[in-house]
């Protein structure tokens, strides 16, 4: 059974009051009043509810962090920094993920509502505009991540996926390769469109250059594995000569597809590259050539405009960066 704070009070015959003010303030009871208060919290096992109090008090030190796909080991890294910077400001962060739904999705933000958290950073793959004009509202601060909802009301960080995308199949094309693959998805997903609509503009920039599209809904490497065997029983003629995965799980998959199975010489026949450079990217079956997305200054970005908002809400766009590997190297 819980002891409450009346119980500790009845104890140490004191007011509920009294108890409350030592908490919080003990400088302020009288030395001996104390000592018999801290003797009965500590012989009734009494521990105050921070939550509760935090929650009537409107101050809580909780930043929620809501991510589409913790299964990709960028949102899991991202996570950690954006704990670390908000550690380093005294606030912790509650991670949550919505896993693709938009249900869920929905239903967390309302959790963080009702929990009155400290702020709220939302990587958001639906329609939330409802739901941030409600934090906002309440006064709770919003910074949208990867993405833009509402910029009038609310501070965004993201990357410049178009740029990313069109990087990447600039990249296959500098290396000799004329029949390029984007595998990635679903179709509406931001970060697979722009990447798409980047690699795309990269191709019209070269002549007798084309590009197919892939549409996944897992972002898996089981995912990239089903792609790879596809690949695999096309004649060689009409395979890709370069694959642009929009994540480098996929682009895993693949490789180990394309080259346990299908003894396919990568980068020589074909040339993978993916997105993100997560921590495994260079011990790859072929160390894989990725698009490098800042996550440090992703994550210090994303708590400074969560804890410093400005009269207008402030757009960071951070660029990203290639990092070529065996996968894609001339030789």
């Amino acid at each position: 059974m819980t002891t409450t704070m009346q119980q500790v009070a009845v104890r140490a015959s004191v007011s509920p009051a009294t108890v409350s003010k030592f908490l919080n303030t003990p400088h302020r009871v009288a030395p001996l009043t104390g000592q018999r208060i801290a003797a009965a919290i500590e012989e009734l096992g009494y521990v105050r509810n921070d939550a509760a109090r935090q929650l009537r008090a409107g101050n809580s030190t909780t930043i929620g962090l809501l991510a589409f796909d913790v299964g990709n080991p960028f949102f899991v890294d991202l996570a950690r920094r954006v704990e670390g910077y908000a550690a380093s400001r005294g606030l912790s962060v509650l991670l949550a993920n919505s896993d693709g739904s938009n249900e869920r999705e929905r239903g967390y933000l309302e959790l963080f509502e009702q929990q009155r958290v400290h702020g709220v950073l939302v990587s958001p793959i639906g329609d939330v505009e409802r739901q941030l004009e409600r934090l906002h509202r309440r006064e709770i601060p919003v910074v949208v991540v990867d993405k833009q909802v509402r910029p009038d009301l609310n501070a965004s960080v993201s990357i410049d996926d178009v740029q990313g995308g069109y990087t990447a199949a600039a990249h296959l094309i500098s290396r000799g390769c004329r029949r390029l693959m984007f595998v990635g998805g679903p179709t509406g997903l931001r970060q697979a469109d722009d990447r798409l609509a980047g690699a795309r503009r990269a191709v019209a920039d070269r002549e007798g250059v084309t590009i197919e599209t892939v549409d996944v809904s897992d972002r898996s490497v089981d995912a990239g594995r089903m792609i790879g065997e596809r690949i695999l029983i096309r004649p060689p003629a009409d395979r890709p000569d370069g694959v642009f995965a929009m994540n480098d799980r996929l682009a895993f998959g693949l490789l180990q597809t394309l080259v346990v199975e299908g003894r396919v010489r990568v980068p020589d026949e074909i040339a993978v590259i993916g997105y993100d450079d997560i921590e495994f990217a260079a011990a790859a079956v072929v160390p894989l050539s990725s698009i490098r997305q800042p996550r440090a200054e992703f994550a210090r970005t994303a708590v400074e405009l969560l804890e410093e908002p400005s009269p207008e809400p402030r757009q960071v766009v951070l660029e990203p960066e290639l990092v070529v590997r065996e996968s894609t190297r001339v030789r």
